[in-house]
């Protein structure tokens, strides 16, 4: 097997260190993700998921333990290194679209070009072609304010995307979504992964959208208690599957 795109060893994230009322949201999580995986990230509210998820995408570091994206430690970079490996290595999905309402969507899906000084030719040529893998080339010159949630949803997809990341992090992508809009959403992801061996890692609590996805990861208490392989199964029995695995576990809370 090839080297993972993605590890983390020992991953350890302590909040109100030596403090009464310390915390500790992940402990010593070893985990691996290979290219082109789809690994969707699941458990209960508190369990550590989200902490999880910015651990490994360099928007927080961890107290103790390594993270490495494509090879590379992140601890051992400096601030401008890790910037610049974030805007080409990792593309971001947010629940809230995270769009400047202030800009069109083509301003919106260009900025992490502009920033990168890509030739202003060259910006317009990839931004257009991504936007019309997307349908949403007619509408590049509206602002968010103008769009559906879907639009929105879509431009989001596009700015991620652009810099031809090696993985895509997202965060309850579907969360603001109606059930068509999310459909939509999951089949494009799902066609990136498989057609251009993107790798997906997703949080969500829906076990649907964890159907999309090749390996589930359960996190409770801040540790990896369950992973699942879809291998063979098809989405409908692995739908049932993570369906099993969360109702056993709010089993666990009722009295």
């Amino acid at each position: 097997m090839s080297n993972p795109i993605l590890e983390t060893r020992g991953l350890t994230k302590v909040y109100n260190m030596e403090q009464e009322n310390e915390f500790e949201a992940l402990r010593g999580i070893d985990f691996k993700a290979e290219e082109g995986e789809f690994i969707c990230v699941m458990g209960p509210s508190g369990s550590g998921k989200t902490t999880f998820i910015n651990n490994i995408s360099t928007l927080d570091f961890p107290t103790r333990g390594k993270v490495f994206i494509d090879g590379a430690e992140i601890r051992s970079m400096t601030d401008n290194e890790i910037g610049r490996f974030r805007s080409r290595t990792l593309g971001f999905v947010f629940q809230e679209f995270n769009l400047l309402n202030t800009h069109t969507l083509y301003e919106n899906i260009a900025m992490p070009l502009a920033l990168a000084r890509t030739k202003k030719a060259e910006v317009d040529e990839r931004v257009r072609a991504m936007a019309g893998q997307m349908d949403i080339e007619g509408i590049l010159n509206k602002y968010p304010g103008e769009c559906s949630g879907g639009q929105r949803q879509r431009a989001a997809i596009c700015r991620a995307l652009i810099m031809r990341p090696k993985i895509i992090i997202a965060d309850e992508p579907t969360g603001n979504l109606d059930r068509a809009n999310s459909s939509e959403f999951l089949a494009m992801i799902d066609r990136l992964n498989k057609e251009q061996r993107v790798t997906v890692i997703m949080v969500t609590h829906d076990p649907l959208t964890a159907s999309y996805s090749s390996r589930l990861v359960y996190i409770k208490d801040g540790v990896i208690e369950t992973s699942i392989e879809r291998n063979q199964m098809s989405q409908k029995e692995y739908f049932e599957k993570i369906t099993e695995i969360n109702a056993s576990e709010s089993r666990g809370f009722l009295r």
